[in-house]
């Protein structure tokens, strides 16, 4: 083992395969390509996905770069990032993400765009305008606290000027789109 090795890989698989099922789910669900039968499978693979995640926060704190490696630490990133069905669960994630990053286990990056998602979660205006509606005409940004220093706020994290980043986001849309997708209203996240 090198000082780069995860101490537990074992750790750093599950999560990289439950962040890709997960990220696979929600490309169908966004398109409208499930039934209610695979909806409530979906929901329940998220709920599932969650309560693992639970268990490693309450095991190891937030798992960082030093204990999965990073590409698993996105993977976790990601999977607290989507458990909208659960706010306590994403508020300590989101603290816990936060200590990570002031250890050098994590990026800051990540720590903002959950930030961001729990309080869009639970209506309030957003830091970092990471989060977006996606809607039948394209993409709206949530609700940001003071606009007018919004790109500073994104430059102290490591992000790109909102304007950049939307128009990133638009393009992505536009390539994903596919003739005769349906259009659903969907938190989303902006870089």
């Amino acid at each position: 083992m090198t000082a780069s090795d995860p101490l537990r890989p074992d750790l750093a698989r599950e999560l990289i395969v439950r962040a890709a099922q997960s990220a696979a789910r929600r490309a169908k669900r966004v398109r409208n390509h499930l039934d209610a039968v695979q909806l409530g499978q979906d929901r329940h693979a998220d709920h599932a996905d969650t309560k693992i995640m639970r268990r490693i926060l309450a095991e190891h704190d937030w798992p960082g770069y030093r204990l999965i490696g990073p590409d698993a630490a996105r993977a976790a990133w990601s999977l607290a990032l989507h458990a909208d069905g659960d706010a306590d669960f994403q508020r300590a994630a989101t603290t816990l993400l936060e200590r990570a990053v002031q250890d050098g286990d994590a990026r800051i990056q990540h720590w903002a765009h959950l930030y961001d998602r729990t309080l869009a979660n639970s209506g309030r205006p957003q830091e970092f305008g990471t989060q977006q509606v996606l809607i039948a005409t394209g993409v709206e940004l949530c609700p940001v606290r003071a606009p007018d220093s919004l790109d500073q706020r994104r430059a102290s994290v490591g992000l790109s000027p909102i304007a950049a980043a939307l128009e990133t986001v638009r393009r992505r849309l536009t390539q994903d789109h596919q003739p005769g997708d349906s259009s659903t209203v969907v938190l989303a996240q902006v870089a």
